[in-house]
C-alpha cells in the first residue's frame, strides 16, 4: 500500500495515521491516549515503533499465519449453502498463498460428513476446481430436494447419473480414495430429507 502512493506515505507518520485509522476497541483507546497525552512519543512517527508496540499488546500482524488458522479452523455447516461457505474459504485462502493441494486437504476437512460420504460414490475429481464443481452440485442437489420435499434420488450412488458426471468430470479419475467401510450417504438429520445409516 505505502509503495503504491510513496509520496502519499512519505513520512513514516503518515504510515502510522493511515494503519491506525483501522484499529478498533482498546486498541484504538491506546493510540487516541498517546495522541492526547504523549505527543512526541516515537510509536507515533517511527513505523517500526508503532507496530512492535501494537502486535505485542493487541495481536497478530502475521496475516498470513492468523489466515492459515482461520482456514483450517472453518468448517461448513450442515443447512449451510456451499456457495456461501466458499466465498468465506477463498477470502481466507486467498491470504496463505497455500498450493492448490493444500486447499484440496483444507477444503475436504471443512465439508460436512454427508457431502464427503456421497463424494466417496462420485467420479474422482484430480484438481481443486471440479472438486469444487462436485461439491456445488452435491449441495444444489441436496437444496432442490429439500425445497420440493423430495428423497433424494437414488442415482447418487449410480454411474448413470450423466448431469453430475458430465458436469464436473468427464471420467477423470482422482486421488481422494473412496470409504467402502461407509458406501451409503448420510443426509443432516431434520433437513427434510432422511438420515440414510
Amino acid at each position: 500500500m505505502f509503495q503504491a502512493k510513496p509520496i502519499t506515505f512519505q513520512l513514516e507518520s503518515s504510515q502510522v495515521a493511515f494503519a491506525a485509522s483501522y484499529l478498533q476497541g482498546i486498541a484504538f483507546n491506546h493510540y487516541t491516549a498517546l495522541l492526547q497525552f504523549n505527543p512526541n512519543n516515537p510509536i507515533l512517527s517511527n513505523w517500526l515503533a508503532f507496530t512492535q508496540e501494537f502486535s505485542s499488546k493487541f495481536g497478530v500482524f502475521d496475516t498470513v499465519a492468523e489466515a492459515e488458522e482461520n482456514l483450517f479452523n472453518l468448517r461448513m455447516r450442515n443447512n449451510e449453502r456451499f456457495m456461501t461457505f466458499i466465498v468465506q474459504f477463498e477470502r481466507e485462502a486467498y491470504k496463505t498463498s497455500w498450493n492448490y493441494n493444500a486447499l484440496w486437504f483444507a477444503l475436504c476437512h471443512a465439508l460436512p460428513q454427508w457431502i464427503k460420504d456421497i463424494l466417496c460414490l462420485a467420479p474422482k475429481q484430480t484438481t481443486y476446481d471440479r472438486y469444487k464443481v462436485l461439491v456445488t452440485q452435491v449441495n444444489q442437489h441436496y437444496w432442490e430436494d429439500r425445497s420440493e420435499n423430495m428423497v433424494p434420488q437414488t442415482s447418487w450412488n449410480t454411474s448413470g447419473n450423466t448431469n453430475w458426471q458430465a458436469g464436473a468430470t468427464n471420467g477423470i479419475q482422482s486421488s481422494i480414495p473412496t470409504n467402502p467401510a461407509n458406501p451409503t450417504p448420510r443426509f443432516p438429520p431434520g433437513q427434510g430429507v432422511p438420515n440414510i445409516n
